[in-house]
């Protein structure tokens, strides 16, 4: 049995999907966790993160429900009253941040980690090539790293593991087929769920990483 452990948070995007993909090729047996907070995507990011639990073979998952995002509001992922924009990649900090989302995803990924007695916990954070999310930056990270590890018993050793924060969304294509990663499975629109659109941040990120790198996005869009 492996006892080297790591809890990855896996929405069912491409980051986090490498960063899950990362961690197995660094040898690590994987606890997979998945949020549902009532993201307009919420179905179909759950079918992707079973996808690639599938693919990986994943013994341990747990997907946790956590409604209060929808209550809290003040997001276009989780407020269906404010439109996703689509007019291109927001500079600053956009109206699809959700408040302090990476931040409790930690919080109880770190419960998760404790109990599972996990070395390290992955998160598929990007900071160079993001949409400037305040909670993808390494500062945050280390911030977060000091925190859990004062919060937690004195046995519990935990490392935030980030290995996709400086890279391009081209290197994270790259990356992933280089590991044989199913980009397939992978869902990143934060609009639709039967074919991406295509024309939100999320989407134009990824089809920018996609041409940059020289190959074909191999899930469906709109038009």
């Amino acid at each position: 049995m492996n006892s080297k452990k790591a809890v990855c948070i896996l929405s069912g995007g491409m980051d986090s999907t490498l960063s899950s993909y990362i961690a197995k090729d660094e040898g690590y047996e994987i606890i997979a966790i998945h949020f549902n907070y009532g993201q307009r995507t919420e179905k179909r990011e759950l079918k992707a993160f079973r996808d690639i639990c599938e693919d990986l073979q994943i013994k341990k998952k747990y997907e946790i429900d956590i409604p209060f995002f929808t209550q809290i509001g003040a997001s276009a992922l989780t407020d269906k009253t404010i439109d996703v924009p689509t007019n291109g990649v927001e500079t600053g900090v956009p109206i699809t941040y959700v408040p302090f989302r990476n931040g409790i995803f930690l919080s109880i990924a770190t419960a998760i980690a404790e109990k599972e007695e996990a070395q390290a916990l992955y998160i598929g954070v990007v900071e160079e090539d993001s949409s400037g999310y305040p909670d993808c930056t390494d500062s945050f990270i280390d911030k977060m790293t000091s925190a859990i590890n004062e919060g937690t018993k004195e046995s519990t050793k935990v490392e935030i593991k980030t290995p996709l924060v400086h890279l391009m969304k081209n290197q994270i294509v790259e990356k992933s087929l280089e590991l044989n990663v199913p980009l397939k499975h992978t869902w990143s629109c934060y609009k639709e769920e039967e074919e991406a659109c295509g024309v939100c941040d999320s989407c134009r990120l990824r089809l920018n990483g996609f041409k940059q790198a020289g190959t074909t996005d191999p899930i469906p869009y709109k038009g």
